[in-house]
């Protein structure tokens, strides 16, 4: 398009088109300044973007400024006013503090961003799901970039999306400052009242920005950097050795040519992976790669691969000592790289120049990466004299991504959405243990996100978090399960001992005497019921009905339960608890009918978790008539417990069907030979229920409370929840029951599984990365789960120690227990919507294996078909139609859980 003249000589429009076409951080800082001066504007904010628009009336302004107005027009920004009088520190200009940073100037905030670095150095590349593309797109992206999204496939470096980014804050009036470290925090000497806020410790000390004061600070520092608070996790999976390298691109002719890959795995592609070590000796389980400012190449190697190839010295147990710069050739690195980049490509690049990173050596990494962090929460609240400080974390510091899968800028705008919807409930004078749940509630859902599981329309995302995660429950954690995360005063925390910190703030209230008083209000005026302790009170299992009765009416007669079969009694309300409301038995019901004081503590455990499902709101002056479902932890467990009980019906009535025909025929072949008939059911002797909790149904050893499973009425570790064939670990709702010989097995072993083979052709690819990252979470909450019981089974021997200490401080024990036994509930939720996504994946796959069966009989002439074949097809065609029967009740037990948490 060509310039009018006028336009042409103006120096502002000369000066914006720098800025627009700037490659370097320094550069666009320093051309936007010079805009500024030029243009005589002052100010921030907003109030400068407005003023921008109205002094630059350029041509290639008003396309940018027509995006950015529409951005700012969403209803979620209230004209910019949402956040008026919110001041705001973001710590990190990556791509998730830049984009949560203009989250927060549409909303009208005071926002000053922090980067200690004065360049962008990154060259990795980026793979982009839909909504962050159309994201980009809606801020201007192809105005700064016009390259961006036009290849193959749809990617950016990561130095590229932080230039773009950081040109449309400082065009929205982010104050953006390089060269400062940000070292800790302290509030406002002269704050009363609670009028002032907070300050940074910053390096250089003598910034003018150590005076600023602000009362929201989001972190983007990476995971090294995490404000002080926060806790985290470090989890590792199975050793998976990553390497990413990165090449001069000159854009020549011959390199544009040369066909990215979005992404070769072993077990879709043998061959090349045999052909690559063959001729290279060079070993991999995958390799990815995508051109844009680099020729970017990510591959995960076999560790015995790089010993061979020289690149690791020596062999080492410990991952960090087998990885260290020590223990690798650097040579021998740049040469497996390259060998890999070339023999991938066809060799057709030409001669490959590698790009040099932030410390000008060859751009090549190595490192594990199933060696991942997480922060246990989203955010939190300090106040100290008054001075309240909303903290929040977004990008690595948040939850480092499984980078392969290409999650981290999605899952970190994400969160950067999240950030922004959360201080404007701050900025909208919420009480901040409400913003707080609400925010811990919605980052319950950021670990699983994908493209599948978000709503397709991403042109309607915005800051709301119900615009992109459908179905959620913003009420999922309750304001009183997240008073640890409001801290008082400056007590400096011991990072060696800052979990036992967390958890002694965690349980400053009285949860024991809160429950005692919720179950005595919720039993009052019930026949035949006083409840005055934990121990006696529920021995009749009235008690128990009445609670279930307050909040259930339609699960059970009251009226009709009969106080002189105390273990029959329990035992049905164990039965409904865990088949109605999603509660799993922590005692038996021998147990609960005898109550002996060693059980008091699975009662209260057992107790809390009804609190948790039905507990009403303080403010709350009567129970709601109206039955209540569960919701939150107890949704997804429910879920699972109705699908699981579907599916031990239909073995059941499969297997007696089974059992009958075996029974006829031996009836018969007695008969022949005169032998006695033997009654069904005196075959073999079920065992019977566990009658105690506290020793393990498969190994016998105690179990206790924190580390108790159950599942068919039999209680056990964890751990020891396996395959009775196979050994593997089995979850709920992944397993079968033969009631005949008492033992649990995986669905590939059941007893009776069915005798047709399935085809073996290559299944349908998962969605994008769903199986990895449901893995990798699995494991991260086992890691989790191991840590509450080793707490858990501390607290308790300290609470059964007869000689004991002091009733206050049992008391503390009790609720520091109650506490952990909340953490571990809200695990199990988590694990059980995981394992509703490898039920809903292992039937898809088994409905497309029948299918491409079924199609080779059904394509098959039928005078060419044997009597063999026939048989096959109708079996195959009874089995599919009872997968799609499966299918169909999934999605109806689904429905019903999306329901009960819509009414929630």
């Amino acid at each position: 398009m060509s310039v009018p003249a006028d336009e042409a000589g103006n120096p502002a429009h000369a000066i914006f088109e720098r800025f627009l076409h700037a490659g370097e951080c320094r550069e666009v800082l320093g051309c936007f300044g010079e805009l500024c001066q030029q243009l005589g504007l002052q100010g921030r904010g907003l109030q400068l973007y407005h003023g921008l628009k109205a002094a630059l009336n350029y041509w290639s302004a008003k396309a940018l400024w027509s995006k950015l107005d529409k951005k700012a027009g969403h209803k979620d920004y209230n004209q910019g006013t949402a956040c008026a009088s919110t001041k705001c520190l973001v710590v990190g200009a990556g791509p998730c503090g830049l984009r949560a940073a203009i989250e927060l100037a549409l909303l009208g905030a005071r926002v000053v961003l922090l980067e200690k670095r004065d360049s962008f150095s990154r060259n990795n590349v980026l793979h982009l799901w839909p909504f962050t593309i159309h994201d980009l797109r809606a801020l201007g992206a192809k105005k700064f970039y016009g390259r961006f999204c036009t290849g193959t496939l749809d990617h950016i470096s990561i130095r590229q999306l932080q230039l773009i980014l950081l040109k449309v804050a400082l065009l929205l009036g982010v104050e953006v400052h390089i060269n400062v470290q940000f070292k800790g925090l302290v509030p406002s000497v002269d704050t009363v009242g609670g009028q002032g806020g907070w300050r940074a410790v910053l390096q250089p000390d003598s910034s003018p920005l150590s005076h600023y004061e602000f009362d929201v600070l989001i972190s983007a520092g990476g995971g090294k950097f995490v404000p002080e608070g926060f806790k985290r996790k470090e989890t590792r999976g199975k050793l998976a050795i990553g390497i990413t390298t990165n090449f001069i691109n000159h854009h020549s002719q011959a390199e544009v040519e040369v066909a990215e890959i979005s992404g070769v795995a072993r077990i879709y592609n043998q061959k090349f992976f045999q052909n690559l070590y063959n001729k290279t000796g060079i070993d991999l389980e995958n390799i990815v790669y995508y051109k844009d400012d680099t020729h970017y190449f990510v591959m995960t190697a076999k560790k015995q691969s790089l010993l061979k190839k020289g690149v690791i010295l020596e062999d080492k147990a410990d991952i960090e000592s087998l990885l260290s710069p020590e223990n690798v050739n650097r040579d021998a690195l740049l040469s497996y790289a390259k060998e890999a980049a070339n023999f991938s490509t066809n060799y057709r690049l030409p001669e490959l120049e590698f790009a040099l990173n932030h410390r000008g050596l060859p751009d090549v990494d190595m490192f594990d990466f199933t060696c991942m962090t997480r922060s246990e929460n989203a955010a939190l609240v300090r106040e100290h004299n008054g001075a309240r400080l909303l903290l929040g974390l977004v990008g690595d510091c948040l939850v480092e991504p499984f980078w392969p899968l290409g999650t981290g800028v999605a899952r970190g705008f994400l969160a950067a959405f999240d950030a922004a919807w959360m201080v404007r409930r701050w900025a909208a004078g919420t009480p901040p243990l409400e913003v707080l749940a609400e925010r811990e509630s919605i980052y319950q859902h950021l670990s699983q996100t994908s493209p599948d599981n978000t709503h397709k329309n991403v042109s309607q995302y915005s800051i709301d978090p119900a615009t992109r995660y459908p179905n959620i429950n913003l009420q999922a954690i309750k304001a009183n399960q997240v008073r640890d995360l409001y801290l008082v005063g400056m007590v400096e925390v011991d990072h060696k001992r800052k979990s036992d910190n967390r958890l002694s703030t965690a349980v400053s209230g009285d949860a024991y005497e809160d429950l005692l008083r919720w179950c005595q209000t919720s039993t009052a005026g019930y026949r035949g019921v006083e409840v005055t302790d934990f121990t006696t009170s529920w021995t009749s299992g009235l008690a128990l009905c009445a609670l279930v009765h307050r909040f259930r009416p339609d699960l059970l007669d009251f009226d009709s339960v009969d106080p002189q079969d105390p273990v029959q009694t329990h035992q049905m309300m164990l039965d409904t608890a865990e088949q109605e409301l999603g509660i799993q038995p922590v005692l038996s019901s021998t147990e609960m009918a005898t109550m002996a004081e060693p059980d008091r503590l699975g009662l209260i455990t057992y107790l809390s978790q009804f609190y948790e499902a039905f507990k009403t709101s303080p403010e709350a002056e009567e129970v709601s008539k109206k039955p209540l479902s569960p919701h939150g932890t107890r949704g997804a467990i429910l879920f699972l417990s109705k699908l699981q009980k579907r599916r031990n019906l239909t073995h059941k009535r499969a297997q007696d069907s089974a059992q009958k025909d075996a029974e006829v025929k031996r009836s018969r072949r007695n008969a022949e030979v005169g032998l006695p008939q033997v009654p069904r059911g005196m075959l073999c002797w079920p065992p019977a229920r566990g009658e105690s909790s506290d020793a393990c149904y498969f190994c016998g050893r105690r179990v206790y409370i924190l580390e108790r499973a159950s599942a068919e009425g039999r209680f056990f570790h964890r751990g020891c929840f396996q395959c009775w064939r196979c050994g593997a670990t089995l979850r709920l709702g992944d397993y079968t029951f033969d009631e005949e010989d008492g033992h649990f097995y995986c669905s590939l072993h059941y007893p009776n599984p069915p005798s047709m083979e399935l085809p073996q052709d290559e299944p349908p690819p998962l969605p994008d990365g769903v199986a990895p990252r449901g893995r990798r979470r699995l494991e991260e909450i086992e890691v989790t789960f191991r840590e509450l019981e080793q707490q858990g089974i501390k607290l308790e021997k300290l609470l059964r120690d007869e000689d004991g200490a002091p009733a206050d401080k049992k008391t503390q024990w009790m609720n520091q227990l109650l506490y952990l036994v909340q953490k571990k509930n809200s695990l199990m939720s988590e694990e059980s919507d995981l394992m509703i996504t490898v039920q809903e994946l292992k039937l898809e796959e088994q409905q497309w294996q029948l299918d491409q069966k079924l199609r080779y009989y059904m394509n098959m002439e039928e005078s060419l078909k044997t009597p063999e074949d026939s048989v096959a097809e109708h079996e195959i065609l009874a089995q599919l139609l009872d997968v799609v029967n499966k299918r169909n009740a999934l999605i109806h037990i689904q429905d019903e859980k999306r329901l009960s948490e819509l009414q929630a």
